[in-house]
C-alpha cells in the first residue's frame, strides 16, 4: 500500500454499529461486563480504549511496525522507555538533543541511580566505544533538535544488535513520512506526536512503536501501572492530523528548502543548519535514511549579539514565537530561553548550541510570504 493510502486508512474501520466513516470519541472510564472477567475486550479506561485503540493500530502502521502505544505526551512516552531500567544501568545518549528529554534524564532519572553518558552519535564509533557491560540503552535523535545533526540508523542499529542493548529513535522531526527507524534495525521509535503526527497545534501526545512483542508487553504493563495515557478527543484529532501528514509534510520540506537556501544566501546570516545543503556534514546519510529533509531549520546571525537575535526574534509576523514546532503555522524559537534552557549553558555551547541560534518550524503557507516576513524583521 502507498503512504498516502496508508497514512488516510491506518487504524480506520466504519464503527459497526453506526457505520460511521470516523472512529468515535469514546468517552467513557468503564466499560459494563457480561459477567465477573467476561468482557468486550474493554474493561478500564485507563488500560484501554476504542479511540486509543484505533490510534496504536495507526501508529504501528505509518512506521511499518507490529505494535504502536499512544501516551499524554512525548515526554510521558520517553519516561515510559526509562522505567525498563534498574538503578545501576547506563544509557548512552546524543549530546545534541531537545532539552525536556536532557531535563527528564539529569534530573529525574539520574537521582533514581540511572547511568548517562552523552556522546557525539554523527560517529557511530562514539556509540561502540561508549558502550560498557551496564549499556542497556541508547538514545538517539536524528535529525537533531536543534543543530540538526544526522545519525546513521543502521549503523548503530548493528552496533547496539551486537551487544544486545535496545536503541530508541526520536523520529519527531523527521515525521514517519520522511524517516523509519524500525526498517532501519531501531527496537523502538519515539514521536512527540504533538508535533508532525497531529499537526494543527491543538493537541499534546506521545508514540511508541516497535515490533517485538515482549517488549510492546512490558511498555504496555508500564503505561498501564503508571497511567500516562492519551484521552479519546485527543486520540481523535491526532487520527484526523494522520490523514493528511503525506501532504502537510510535502509542503514543509518544499517551504523548508526554499527557505534555507534563501537564509544562506541573505547577507546578514550567518550559518544555517539545514541537512538538505550537500555541504551539510550528515547529507549523505540523510539522503540514504530519509525521503527529504524536512520543515526544521536553525540559523546564526553574523551579527551574534544577543540584542539583534532578539530584535529578530521579536518583530515577525507570520511567524509566532512559541515552543513546539510541526505545526500549520510557522513558528519561531529561541533554543537557550525556550526549549534548550534547561541544559546547562556550558554544555549547550560546548555542543555547538550558541545563545544566539534561532530555530524555525517553516509551516504551510505561501514560502513567499514566510520569506518576506523574514525579510522585514532582518531589516
Amino acid at each position: 500500500m502507498k503512504t498516502a493510502t496508508k497514512y488516510i486508512h491506518a487504524g480506520a474501520e466504519p464503527d459497526p454499529s453506526t457505520g460511521a466513516i470516523m472512529t468515535p470519541i469514546y468517552q467513557t472510564s468503564t466499560y459494563v461486563q457480561e459477567a465477573p472477567g467476561v468482557n468486550k475486550g474493554y474493561e478500564y479506561a485507563r488500560s484501554q480504549n476504542p479511540t486509543r485503540t484505533a490510534l496504536e493500530e495507526a501508529y504501528a502502521q505509518i512506521e511499518n511496525g507490529k505494535f504502536g502505544l499512544a501516551f499524554s505526551s512525548g515526554v510521558a512516552a520517553t519516561d515510559t522507555v526509562m522505567k525498563l531500567l534498574v538503578p545501576g544501568d547506563e544509557v548512552i545518549a546524543a549530546n545534541d538533543m531537545y532539552g525536556g528529554t536532557y531535563r527528564l534524564f539529569s534530573k529525574i532519572y539520574e537521582k533514581f541511580g540511572i547511568q548517562f553518558t552523552y556522546v557525539d552519535t554523527t560517529h557511530a564509533a562514539n556509540i561502540e566505544q561508549a558502550i560498557s557491560a551496564k549499556t542497556k540503552l541508547v538514545w538517539i535523535e536524528t535529525p537533531t533538535n536543534p543543530l540538526m545533526n544526522i545519525s546513521d540508523i543502521e549503523a548503530i542499529a548493528k552496533i547496539t544488535k551486537a551487544k544486545n542493548v535496545l536503541l530508541c529513535v526520536d523520529n519527531t522531526f523527521a515525521s514517519p513520512y520522511l524517516q523509519n527507524p524500525l526498517d532501519l534495525g531501531a527496537d523502538i521509535v519515539m514521536h512527540s506526536a504533538t508535533k508532525y503526527l497531529g499537526g494543527h497545534s491543538d493537541v499534546i501526545q506521545g508514540a511508541l512503536m516497535m515490533n517485538d512483542a515482549a517488549l510492546r508487553e512490558q511498555l504496555y504493563f508500564i503505561q498501564k501501572s503508571c497511567g500516562a495515557v492519551p484521552g479519546p478527543m485527543d486520540c481523535f484529532l491526532v487520527l484526523r492530523g494522520i490523514k493528511t501528514l503525506h501532504l502537510r509534510m510535502q509542503r514543509h520540506c518544499e517551504n523548508g528548502a526554499k527557505i534555507a537556501h534563501w537564509l544562506r544566501n541573505h547577507p546578514k546570516v550567518g550559518k544555517v543548519y539545514w541537512c538538505g545543503f550537500e555541504d551539510h556534514p550528515g547529507y549523505a546519510i540523510a539522503k540514504k535514511q530519509m525521503r527529504d529533509f524536512g520543515g526544521m531549520l536553525s540559523f546564526e546571525l553574523k551579527d551574534d549579539s544577543m540584542e539583534a537575535a532578539k530584535k529578530v526574534l521579536s518583530s515577525t509576523k507570520l511567524f509566532s514565537l512559541a515552543e513546539s514546532l510541526g505545526g500549520v503555522e510557522s513558528l519561531i524559537n529561541h533554543p537557550a530561553t525556550m526549549t534548550h534552557a534547561s541544559i546547562p549553558r556550558e554544555k549547550r555551547i560546548a555542543n555547538g548550541l550558541s545563545d544566539t541560534l534561532i530555530r524555525l518550524s517553516i509551516g504551510v503557507e505561501d514560502a513567499d510570504d514566510l520569506i518576506a516576513d523574514l525579510e522585514k524583521a532582518l531589516a
